[in-house]
C-alpha cells in the first residue's frame, strides 16, 4: 500500500480494468467560480492512492479526464456535488456515472444528522480520520508529506464505506431512490456552475 504523487496528470493505464474509483479534490476554497481546482486524489480500493497536483491554469490532464468520463467506471465521492462542479468548470468534463456516500448516508442513516466523512468513516468502518490539513495551501508549488497523507486518506476508505451504506440502503428499501439521486447529481452540479447553487428549483416558492 502506497501513496503516489503525480505532477499534472495520472499515468496512462493506472485504473485499467477498474469498475469503481474513489475520487476527491482539493481547492483553494469552496466558492465555485472564484477558487481554483488544485489537487485530485483517486483510489481503486486496493489500498493505494494516486494524488495528482494539477498544472494551472491549462489543466492539461487527458488521462484523468478519461477516468472521470469513463462510463464503465463508477466514481465514488463524498459530497460529489462540489467535486463534479469543479471538474466541469476547470476540466471541461461531465463526471459520470457517480456514487455519493454523503447522499447515501443521508438516505440510510436517518437516525443521525452527522454525515461528514469523518463521522461516517468512524461509525461504518472504524477509521478515525484526521482533518488537520483540510484548510492548508493546496495551491503550493510542492505538497507536503502531511498534505499527501491527508489527500490520500479521503479516498482510501470510500469503497468500504460504500459497501456498508449499500447494505443499509437495501435493508431500508431505499437503494433505487439512492441510485436515482446519484444519476441526477451531475445535473445538480451543472446547476451550481450556472448560478443556481443556492436555489431549490423543485420548491414551490
Amino acid at each position: 500500500m502506497a501513496n503516489f504523487l503525480h505532477e499534472g496528470d495520472l499515468p496512462a493505464g493506472v485504473f485499467e480494468g477498474a469498475t469503481a474509483v474513489a475520487i476527491d479534490s482539493e481547492t483553494m476554497g469552496l466558492r465555485i467560480g472564484r477558487d481554483p481546482l488544485c489537487v485530485v486524489q483517486l483510489s481503486d480500493g486496493n489500498g493505494d492512492a494516486h494524488v495528482v497536483r494539477l498544472k494551472r491554469p491549462d489543466y492539461d490532464c487527458p488521462n484523468l479526464k478519461a477516468v472521470l468520463t469513463n462510463p464503465a467506471i463508477t466514481k465514488i465521492f463524498h459530497f460529489g456535488r462540489f467535486d463534479i462542479a469543479m471538474f466541469h468548470l476547470h476540466l471541461g468534463v461531465v463526471t459520470a456515472p457517480v456514487y455519493c456516500t454523503k447522499i447515501a448516508s443521508k438516505l440510510a442513516r436517518t437516525y443521525t444528522d452527522r454525515h461528514g466523512l469523518k463521522d461516517v468513516a468512524k461509525e461504518l468502518v472504524g477509521v478515525d480520520m484526521s482533518k488537520a490539513q483540510q484548510s492548508s495551501d493546496w495551491g503550493a508549488d510542492k505538497l507536503s508529506a502531511d498534505q499527501l497523507a491527508y489527500a490520500a486518506s479521503d479516498v482510501l476508505h470510500l469503497h468500504a464505506i460504500r459497501a456498508r451504506l449499500d447494505e443499509m440502503l437495501v435493508r431500508e428499501g431505499r437503494d433505487a431512490l439512492a441510485r436515482a439521486c446519484f444519476d441526477f447529481l451531475p445535473h445538480r452540479a451543472l446547476l451550481d456552475v450556472r448560478g443556481w447553487e443556492e436555489v431549490d428549483i423543485f420548491a414551490h416558492s
